[in-house]
């Protein structure tokens, strides 16, 4: 299976072009970017399966979100450098969101630009963190603060690499295929709330169903002038929740996004976009599967902080996308301060 546009391919990875692909770098370097966790568990899998592997360099990143710091890809640039790396090898980004993002960032900027794939190994790199050409790093505490927009050459996905994830590691990439489902395929929603209730690895077909949903806006709207800033739902308040946390009580970025769609919910809700019974409906299901932290006055103040450094702001007005049904959503709806409070005076009180 596959889309040509984007160029995503999906099942086994030697049934899926991948060695028909891999065969045009040939007398190419290549580079296999693996973080601790990929290094262990699925590089073992990827070199002995394809011959044409045999020879390639790999670079071992540590694990977690602190990886995507700009003094990381410096490092890796002089390794690049070192191995004398041309525009025209290739450089294999094996693993999650992670290391899809700085990997993306790292040969992106290399020499201007160098060939690059991605293979996601987590659910959230599958369906939303491998698509779409977003690279980046984390800056100054904000996620995601400096990067880039250019797609890999291919993306394959092949969920032979989920069997060694965590429960937690599942949910985190299920909060993204809720966040698709709610924002443009209604039809997918119920499916995708059974699974994650499971805790179970979805299907290969809803994983496809799922992320061909951020496919089609990426392909329309690659550098989000318009229509891919409905792909923001959940992530104004999860990036910012996201970054309080980053001092060491951490919340994964999968976990913070569902509670951001929570909170944008209910924001559509007190701004008359959708009626009670669906908000109730979409926190319910939510909550049934994400725990909703507390929060203490000095962290809700450090999240309006982060709120009003949020890269979609114009004018002193928050950006977000917000609900008109489940499967229906609108960008570029402005909100003033007043109205962020009245989020927090109002729904923190349930918690």
């Amino acid at each position: 299976m596959t889309n040509q546009k984007q160029h995503v391919f999906f099942g086994r990875l030697a049934n899926n072009h991948f060695t028909s692909f891999i065969e045009q770098y040939q007398n190419k370097k290549k580079i296999i970017i693996v973080d601790e966790n990929t290094h262990e568990h699925c590089l073992p899998f990827l070199i002995p399966s394809f011959d044409q592997l045999s020879n390639a360099e790999i670079i071992l990143l540590p694990s977690g979100e602190s990886t995507k710091d700009l003094i990381i890809a410096e490092n890796v640039w002089s390794v690049l450098t070192e191995y004398e790396i041309s525009k025209k090898d290739l450089i294999i980004n094996l693993g999650g969101g992670v290391i899809t993002d700085i990997g993306g960032f790292i040969a992106s900027c290399y020499k201007r630009g160098v060939d690059f794939i991605h293979i996601p190994t987590s659910l959230l790199g599958m369906v939303d963190a491998a698509i779409g050409g977003k690279n980046g790093v984390n800056f100054g505490g904000y996620k995601n603060h400096i990067g880039v927009i250019r797609e890999p050459l291919a993306v394959f996905v092949d969920t032979v690499f989920l069997e060694s994830l965590s429960e937690k590691e599942l949910m985190n990439g299920y909060a993204e295929m809720i966040k698709h489902a709610l924002i443009s395929n209604k039809k997918i929603y119920p499916n995708i709330l059974e699974y994650a209730s499971q805790k179970k690895i979805p299907p290969i077909e809803l994983i496809e169903q799922n992320t061909q949903v951020k496919i089609d806006i990426v392909t329309k709207d690659l550098y989000e002038k318009g229509e891919r800033k409905l792909l923001n739902f959940g992530h104004t308040f999860g990036h910012a929740i996201e970054s309080v946390f980053m001092d060491g009580s951490k919340i994964s970025h999968g976990h913070a996004v569902a509670i951001g769609m929570v909170l944008e919910s209910y924001l559509s809700f007190l701004l008359k976009r959708i009626d009670e019974k669906t908000f109730l409906k979409i926190e319910k299901d939510i909550l049934s599967l994400y725990q909703m932290p507390q929060l203490t006055s000095s962290q809700i103040k450090k999240i309006k902080q982060f709120l009003r450094q949020d890269k979609k702001n114009t004018e002193g007005k928050i950006n977000f996308t917000l609900l008109n049904d489940i499967g229906d959503a609108s960008f570029d709806n402005f909100v003033d301060e007043k109205q962020i409070n009245n989020v927090f005076f109002t729904y923190f009180d349930k918690y």
